[in-house]
């Protein structure tokens, strides 16, 4: 793989998608429908969808690209894939809350090695680069330019003062009853793929995800987080959290930085 067009190539098309997801947002009303799992789709999320895929089909026609708007269409299988989901957070853009995000990832032999995380409603960027290493890009964002970026590194954690980062729109008892096992300084909310990307910058050191995501949901921040130094593991084993899974379905799982010392699930 050619990763500085890969970099490229990732970063334009998530900035365009970005401004048409904030077209359908900023607009008076847009449709809601129901997937086949009762899960909400709008036409934002299509939209992307279709503008994501048709790109990297163009660019990359010999990689399998999996999204979890044509999920349910992916038969092939392989080690190595480009995986998206347009619109991460739709229940965030829905509720016009702006915590949602753009995510394309590269997975190499399972394991997510490149990624781009871009939340439009919030103007933050966050790449991997060619060589792997993570950075944040200052907006204003031009599609054809790079713009200044700052290296980004995950926390030396302090375990007996742990920040802690959780989802805003699924947030439950077990996520709370994990996170009581540690000696927190401070616990904030966020939604979609930022919350990888909140530990990648070191503003929190840790995200325990006890519920269901799928892995278009996570590689590009677990990508980003990895480029940064950071650690995604199974919450069961705390083995290292793979990917090419059957159904593309993830187990729960813990992020953080390295120093932060996992309590048993």
């Amino acid at each position: 793989m050619d990763y500085e067009k890969l970099t490229r190539v990732m970063r334009r098309l998530a900035l365009e998608a970005g401004d048409t997801i904030m077209a359908i947002y900023e607009a008076d009303d847009f449709e809601v429908k129901a997937k086949s799992d009762d899960s909400p789709v709008t036409e934002a999320d299509e939209a992307a969808d279709a503008l994501i895929s048709a790109g990297l089909r163009a660019e990359f026609p010999d990689v399998l690209l999996v999204t979890e708007e044509q999920a349910a269409s992916h038969t092939q299988k392989a080690d190595t894939f480009l995986i998206v989901d347009p619109l991460d957070g739709t229940k965030e853009f829905i509720k016009r809350r702006g915590d949602f995000t753009v995510n394309i990832a590269y997975v190499e032999n399972g394991v997510p090695t490149r990624g781009v995380v871009y939340a439009p409603a919030r103007g933050r960027m966050f790449i991997t680069l060619a060589d792997g290493s993570a950075v944040e890009e200052d907006g204003p964002f031009d599609k054809a330019r790079v713009g200044n970026l700052r290296p980004i590194r995950v926390s030396n954690a302090d375990n007996g003062a742990l920040n802690v980062v959780a989802s805003k729109s699924h947030r439950d008892q077990a996520t709370d009853d994990y996170i009581g096992k540690y000696a927190v300084a401070d616990t904030k909310s966020a939604g979609s793929s930022l919350k990888f990307c909140l530990v990648a910058t070191g503003e929190a050191d840790l995200y325990p995800r006890v519920g269901r995501t799928m892995e278009w949901d996570t590689a590009a921040g677990h990508a980003v987080l990895t480029g940064a130094g950071g650690r995604v593991l199974r919450f069961d084993d705390h083995s290292p959290l793979t990917y090419g899974k059957d159904g593309y379905a993830n187990p729960f799982f813990i992020a953080c930085a390295p120093g932060v010392e996992l309590k048993p699930a």
